[in-house]
């Protein structure tokens, strides 16, 4: 069994309709030379890496960029025709006026996960005062939370603001919330591993950017960024798998991960087992 845990639905085709909608998406996500698909391509490649299930991520910036990237509703919309390839987390901005009010309805009506932020496009500090009210719903309704983490090269992100040190009072304050900081944090890959050994609520994905191939930079990730023996025995509870799609490709990153030696145990933790338990599943 394999979740991919990060995936982006932006250009799902039954959610692309509106012109001037998709034309915002790309130029707010970054993604511009692609086109919206059908299920069945997005399905032949999940079953062409051996993917069972992903979790669709939107993206909440009505008060930085005036719109949303993908919306709860339309998250809500696929689940619910495809309940068995999907879960869908959630998105607020967390400086709206009626955040709770979003989140509250993610939760109730539509039923979704978890919460999905990333601080460098929504532009705050996860260990800012006015976040508490969120985490504590988030806490109150069972429900994880992942954060961008490092680098993001989407239009208007600022990376400071997702630096992992910045997570470490929310990791400690709420040590029953159970929070991934996505993509290794990369590239600060040693402050990501600290956290996730200091806090065992702290999770990532493997959704890291490849600058050459997919096998060399996970290669570099876990033999070199980390001690080539750190997952098997640190680390395994902790780390899920995550394709980052549509920029990177769920088969490429499995590839280059069947590559790593680890045990088997290691292994089943990231392709599903760690997700399940962060999902409360």
């Amino acid at each position: 069994m394999i979740i991919d845990m990060h995936i982006h639905p932006v250009f799902y085709e039954s959610i692309c309709q509106d012109e001037k909608e998709l034309e915002f998406r790309k130029n707010t996500f970054g993604v511009f030379k692609q086109s919206p698909y059908d299920f069945g391509e997005v399905f032949r490649e999940m079953d062409y890496a051996k993917v069972d299930q992903a979790v669709m991520l939107p993206l909440d910036l009505t008060t930085t960029e005036g719109g949303f990237v993908v919306t709860n509703e339309q998250v809500h919309s696929i689940v619910e025709a495809h309940p068995d390839r999907f879960i869908g987390f959630a998105s607020v901005d967390p400086r709206r006026e009626d955040a709770l009010e979003v989140l509250e309805d993610a939760f109730g009506r539509l039923q979704l996960k978890g919460l999905k932020l990333n601080p460098a496009k929504q532009h705050f500090f996860p260990d800012e005062e006015f976040m508490k009210p969120i985490y504590e719903m988030c806490v109150a309704h069972n429900k994880p939370i992942l954060f961008h983490a490092g680098l993001s090269w989407e239009p208007n992100a600022v990376t400071e603001y997702a630096h992992p040190l910045k997570f470490e009072r929310v990791a400690m304050q709420y040590p029953q919330l159970r929070i991934c900081l996505a993509h290794f944090a990369w590239p600060f890959v040693r402050e990501m591993v600290m956290l996730m050994i200091k806090y065992p609520n702290v999770y990532t994905d493997t959704s890291v950017l490849y600058l050459d191939s997919p096998e060399e930079s996970i290669n570099r990730l876990f033999t070199v960024d980390m001690g080539p023996l750190w997952m098997d025995r640190a680390l395994y509870k902790q780390v899920m798998f995550g394709s980052n799609g549509p920029r990177f490709r769920q088969f490429k990153l499995l590839r280059a991960l069947e590559k790593i030696p680890m045990r088997e145990y290691a292994r089943e933790g990231i392709y599903y087992k760690n997700a399940l338990r962060f999902l409360a599943l």
